[in-house]
């Protein structure tokens, strides 16, 4: 008997009983589908990521201040502007980022969870139309040099104030921080949810007065370098600055916007692979109910086999036979498990386009290595766990097999 010819007796065997058979699928399809949920997912969230990235600029470089035990040691902001203007070629601009612990007032109204940022003008990209957190401006303008230089009592607020604060008619107006009157230059597009304490529930003002109400410094500066290839050498400049002001290299840390995206990847590659072998357990229980019901096959089709040794069948048919048969089951089941992951991905991609918004729209892709990764393992399952029934079925004794009840 050829391949086809088993192959045919595998179809019919299973078209026999379709619910013992789709029963006997069944951990192979979860199992197949689990995992091309997984990979659509883990796919899709490294390219939604990388976009992110990309809209926040690949040319940033990152320098959080964690301080020094040295008060006499601390960064001026003005040593890193001075910076800038020395090395033109990599730097292009920096901005302090101070979160400064200042109340925010409008009329009798307070807004606890606002969150006031000092900011320089290099803050937000004309050329990219975003700030380097990637909050889009949607009326009025951003923050400028002179606004900074003469102090000036200006602010660019976010949509959950605009909205809740002016009531959606925010350019022109002023709110108080710590009692100091600001006027509304600017409002930005939503970024998050507009509701208290998100992302646009923010204030910007200029760092010089964010400097002067607070009384601190900036902990954090984003530095824009001139492009994407002198990243890394503006990295080292930073670094260089820094280690000469604190003596000392755990004091700070400066990343590059290429290296956060890369320990992002590498921690969400982390996370994939060891949700993908949890999901490829259910395979395992599949396989394991593949042969079961191809063992209880054996038992029914004794009488069968009996039959076909006596006619003059060799062991190493029976056994191909049975083996065949397991890997059709597990490959049908594979094959369904396919389309219910493909299908499930192409839910969960609408879902979360709804839940992110059109903009920033979210893609579970299905990629045809992990496609043919878990349709492969789902056979190979199926004819590893079929052997055994198919060698016990090879080895019985032709003329027992007759005499089976």
């Amino acid at each position: 008997m050829n391949f086809a010819q088993s192959f045919r007796l595998a179809l019919k065997s299973l078209s026999t009983s379709k619910m013992r058979s789709l029963l006997t699928m069944l951990g192979i399809i979860i199992g197949v589908a689990a995992v091309i949920i997984i990979t659509s997912l883990g796919n899709g969230m490294q390219v939604y990521m990388n976009e992110q990235f990309e809209q926040l600029g690949s040319n940033q470089v990152d320098a959080m201040i964690l301080g020094s035990n040295d008060s006499s040691r601390h960064v001026d902001i003005e040593d890193m502007f001075a910076l800038v203007e020395r090395y033109p070629q990599y730097l292009a601009g920096v901005t302090p980022e101070l979160r400064a612990p200042l109340t925010v007032r409008h009329g009798a109204d307070e807004f606890s969870r606002t969150t006031v940022k000092g900011v320089s003008e290099t803050y937000y990209s004309v050329d990219r139309g975003t700030t380097m957190n990637g909050e889009k401006l949607a009326k009025g303008r951003f923050l400028s040099y002179v606004d900074a230089q003469r102090q000036q009592s200006v602010c660019v607020i976010g949509a959950y104030l605009e909205q809740e604060a002016f009531g959606g008619n925010a350019m022109g107006k002023s709110l108080t921080l710590s009692g100091v009157p600001f006027t509304v230059v600017g409002v930005m597009d939503e970024y998050a949810d507009v509701t208290e304490g998100s992302g646009d529930d923010v204030v910007y003002i200029p760092y010089t007065q964010a400097v002067r109400l607070s009384g601190t410094t900036s902990s954090e500066y984003l530095f824009a370098a001139t492009s994407r290839e002198t990243a890394p050498a503006a990295k080292g400049l930073v670094e260089r600055e820094l280690f000469k002001i604190f003596q000392d290299s755990d004091r700070y840390v400066v990343l590059t916007a290429a290296e956060m995206m890369d320990a992002m990847n590498t921690m969400l590659d982390l996370l994939m692979t060891v949700l993908t072998l949890i999901a490829a357990l259910s395979l395992l229980v599949g396989g394991i109910g593949i042969m079961n019901i191809m063992l209880v096959s054996v038992t029914e089709r004794t009488r069968e086999i009996g039959i076909r040794k006596s006619l003059g069948a060799k062991p190493r048919n029976i056994r191909w036979q049975f083996v065949i048969e397991a890997g059709t089951t597990s490959a049908i089941g594979g094959v369904l498990g396919i389309g219910l992951g493909i299908l499930a991905a192409n839910a969960l991609t609408w879902i979360l386009s709804m839940v992110l918004g059109s903009e920033n729209s979210f893609h579970a892709v299905p990629t045809l290595s992990g496609i043919l990764v878990a349709f492969g393992v789902s056979v190979a399952i199926g004819v590893l766990f079929g052997y055994l029934p198919a060698n016990k079925a090879a080895k019985l004794n032709p003329i027992d097999a007759l005499r089976y009840e």
